[in-house]
């Protein structure tokens, strides 16, 4: 069944009615917190097929790329007696 946004709006906030025991007066405040729960609902739904996820996850993994790729390279020095007491750790 498809619903609109009111129409959402309107079965959260009677639920939201009901789950406080049907208080006198309280029909604004429970429109206007289902009201926010749909905004944000909205904002973190995915598309349909994860299209958009999909973008999201490879534009991450190319900024991961271009990060690790201007990174400077590791010392590839081998570790020696020299080396290691230079370091304080022998003897």
């Amino acid at each position: 069944m498809n619903h609109t946004k009111d129409d959402w709006i309107s079965q959260r906030a009677y639920s939201l009615w009901e789950a406080e025991g049907r208080p006198e007066g309280r029909g604004g405040g429970h429109w206007a917190q289902a009201a926010s729960e749909f905004e944000r609902l909205e904002r973190t739904r995915a598309s349909v097929d994860g299209s958009e996820l999909v973008a999201k996850l490879r534009a991450a993994a190319r900024t991961m790329r271009a990060a690790q790729d201007s990174s400077p390279a590791p010392d590839a020095s081998p570790v020696t007696k020299t080396s290691v007491r230079k370091l304080g750790a022998g003897g």
